[in-house]
């Protein structure tokens, strides 16, 4: 009995991490984007100075995980359970990691005037953070009805980027001399997009929890 209560605060810690690293990432998109939008640079190296503490927080997952398999020998559902965490913290990770990046562009494009005031990358930002919230607490409620619903609103998130892509290109059909930074707003897109996928695995991973199918969601 002992044994099974240290498992479940294990798992619960597990949980907990989790949690502390979405609700990180959910921040660093939120201030990456908003540094880019005023072109602080400053508030860009706020940030990437921060990432090692999602690191840490991936190998302290790794490592309580691992040790569950090792000393517990976990079958069924409570294998799922960590194995979903692995998956759910390398994606949580790679949000990291590209709200890094979109970081990195306010740091390459430090002493320019935007071409345009920044809107529809914003807004992108704001319903991707909507998807990480929503996939997040798919997880922890295991809730699968809110896991097909956060992936829907991946294609208004598709929608949007391909609008944003396509307004910069013809700014820089407009204006030639705009096209490095054009250029650069492309990929701050193209990252947003890339974390709204790494939501929808997050939902795929809480329905196989729940159900020990994984859907694909992107579809």
């Amino acid at each position: 009995m002992i044994q099974r209560r240290e498992f479940d605060q294990n798992l619960n810690e597990l949980r907990e991490l989790l949690q502390k690293m979405g609700e990180h990432v959910e921040h660093a998109l939120v201030e990456s984007v908003a540094a880019l939008k005023s072109l602080d640079s400053k508030r860009a190296k706020d940030i990437i100075d921060r990432d090692r503490e999602l690191n840490q927080m991936e190998e302290q997952v790794m490592e309580i995980g691992s040790r569950l398999i090792v000393t517990q020998q976990p079958v069924a559902k409570d294998l799922r359970r960590i194995l979903v965490a692995f998956r759910i913290s390398s994606d949580l990770e790679r949000m990291g990691d590209l709200a890094i990046d979109i970081a990195k562009v306010t740091l390459r494009l430090e002493g320019q005037t935007l071409i345009k005031p920044l809107v529809d990358i914003p807004k992108l930002a704001e319903l991707v953070v909507a998807m990480i919230q929503e996939s997040l607490q798919s997880y922890l409620d295991e809730n699968t009805d809110l896991a097909y619903k956060m992936a829907k609103d991946d294609d208004e998130v598709d929608h949007l980027y391909s609008q944003t892509i396509t307004d910069l290109y013809k700014i820089i059909i407009d204006h030639p001399e705009s096209l490095h930074q054009a250029m650069s707003l492309t990929l701050v897109g193209r990252y947003i997009e890339r974390i709204a996928d790494h939501a929808t695995n997050i939902g795929e991973s809480a329905v196989y929890l729940v159900t020990g199918h994984r859907p694909d969601l992107n579809h």
